[in-house]
């Protein structure tokens, strides 16, 4: 009776950890799928679902922000992209990543368009899924390439704050994989997006105005603390896997 017992219990333990496990690579895949699919999607483009609510982000980001940034300044840069890409047939068929990787390949009428309105949906489509309320820590895998690169996970947030606080105008702060599969902080202007310099993008965060004024005003660096809560870092963690791997 004992050792029926005993079974039955290594058999739910194991249960368990297979389940565990399995659900992991079903996460992992599932970033990988919805990386692709962003990438591998040809016009005519369109806004993708935000993934939660408007109010999923509260108190650190405002429901009203929320509704507005994705359904309007997003879906605006769908729209114009797609009306670009109608004058030029001759790129009918291109990929997001492709037309991105390839800005100057493209017919000079469309490149700047392209470049702002492409690189606006591919930006914003990878800032939604970077967000999640209670989003936890960076995995082993990341936080110690963080640690060795940056110094400490502070020190990350010190340098990323920075070039997101020096960023003047419109634009973004982004950890990325570079070129070496090295990680590194850039910034670039308006809608630019840093997969056109041959890089991996793991997180972005948004400076425009339209990201934060309603509840933040000109206040930017209150609004960077308040997007160190909201970092969705399995998903950061699942596309530094991905990338490196």
């Amino acid at each position: 009776m004992n050792t029926l017992s005993t079974m039955t219990r290594r058999q739910a333990i194991a249960t368990t950890l297979l389940s565990g496990v399995a659900f992991s690579l079903l996460q992992n895949l599932s970033v990988q799928a919805e990386t692709s699919a962003l990438i591998a999607a040809k016009a005519p483009f369109l806004l993708p679902p935000l993934g939660y609510g408007f109010d999923a982000l509260e108190p650190h980001i405002d429901a009203r922000t929320m509704e507005i940034h994705h359904g309007k300044h997003h879906a605006g840069y769908v729209t114009n992209l797609n009306k670009a890409l109608e004058s030029a047939p001759e790129v009918a068929g291109k990929t997001l990543e492709e037309l991105l990787t390839q800005l100057d390949r493209l017919p000079e009428s469309i490149r700047t368009a392209v470049r702002n309105n492409g690189g606006g949906h591919y930006n914003h489509s990878l800032f939604w899924k970077s967000l999640k309320i209670n989003g936890g820590s960076p995995a082993k895998g990341l936080a110690d390439e963080i640690d060795g690169t940056f110094g400490s996970m502070e020190g990350f947030w010190t340098q990323f704050t920075a070039a997101a606080t020096r960023q003047f105008g419109s634009g973004w702060a982004w950890l990325v994989v570079n070129k070496a599969k090295k990680l590194e902080i850039v910034s670039t202007p308006n809608q630019d997006s840093p997969i056109s310099q041959g890089l991996v993008e793991l997180l972005g965060v948004d400076v425009w105005e339209h990201a934060y004024y309603l509840q933040y005003q000109n206040k930017r660096a209150d609004y960077l603390v308040a997007f160190r809560k909201v970092v969705d870092w399995d998903f950061v963690s699942e596309r530094y896997a991905t990338v490196v791997s």
